[in-house]
């Protein structure tokens, strides 16, 4: 089976696991899905990934049970199906394998990992003139000098951001969202436009304002470069957590 599985899959990704339709519960929803780690590619169709764990508590998943596998890498998501032919304890880690059956494919439907972090924001709601900008041939931002508020970002992603602030923006506003991120051993400031999705006052923060942002404007470079800070601060982090 042509897979290119080491190719694209490498020891320390993430990889989603979900019930392929026939392994689903009698009156369940919606398929399960679980987040792991891999562990190792034993071959070009064979390997090894944690077992999932839900809310502390290991998952024990069936042997011969079948699930869509999305493998994260810094080339995109990639997805397969594949079948669990073991299960066991190698020291304190529990591991499943899994051989694939079907061939690795690169996934087209944009989905992006939302990356947990705790970066400062500026940002500000758009003026109609800067708007009327957005959809013609105009500067991305016209008025650079206006005040900005700060916010603070809790999670981000190649599609956009979710950021907490003391102030509400109204649902489908357009604000700028100026941050900066480590890229190449570099702090590169980005200047991006999105729509506000959603806002929440948080409950247990009285006052403290949660809002989901959807880009609108950024391009292809600059999304990649996002995508791979997420995926170098993730390898940084399990490594740190693995202690080498």
């Amino acid at each position: 089976m042509a897979n290119l599985l080491s190719k694209y899959v490498v020891p320390g990704g993430r990889v989603d696991l979900q019930e392929i339709e026939h392994m689903r519960s009698e009156g369940a929803e919606a398929r399960k899905s679980y987040q792991s780690q891999v562990l190792d590619v034993l071959s070009e169709d064979r390997v090894e990934i944690a077992m999932p764990m839900e809310k502390s508590r290991l998952v024990l998943l069936p042997v011969d049970g079948e699930y869509d596998l999305y493998f994260y890498s810094e080339s995109g998501l990639y997805q397969c199906y594949a079948r669990i032919v073991d299960r066991y304890k190698n020291n304190s880690m529990y591991v499943l394998v899994f051989d694939l059956i079907s061939n690795l494919r690169k996934h087209q439907r944009r989905e992006y990992y939302r990356f947990s972090c705790a970066l400062e924001m500026s940002s500000r709601e758009l003026q109609e003139e800067e708007e009327a900008a957005l959809s013609g041939d105009g500067d991305r931002v016209l008025m650079p000098q206006l005040p900005l508020k700060s916010s603070v970002i809790v999670d981000i992603s190649g599609g956009g951001l979710r950021f907490v602030a003391n102030y509400a923006y109204e649902p489908q506003s357009l604000i700028l969202c100026r941050y900066s991120l480590l890229v190449a051993g570099e702090n590169k400031e980005y200047n991006l436009v999105g729509r506000v999705l959603s806002v929440r006052e948080l409950t247990n923060r009285k006052g403290v304002y949660e809002h989901r942002v959807q880009y609108i404007n950024v391009d292809a470079a600059e999304r990649e470069e996002i995508i791979k800070y997420i995926f170098d601060e993730e390898r940084r982090t399990l490594k740190n957590q693995k202690g080498e």
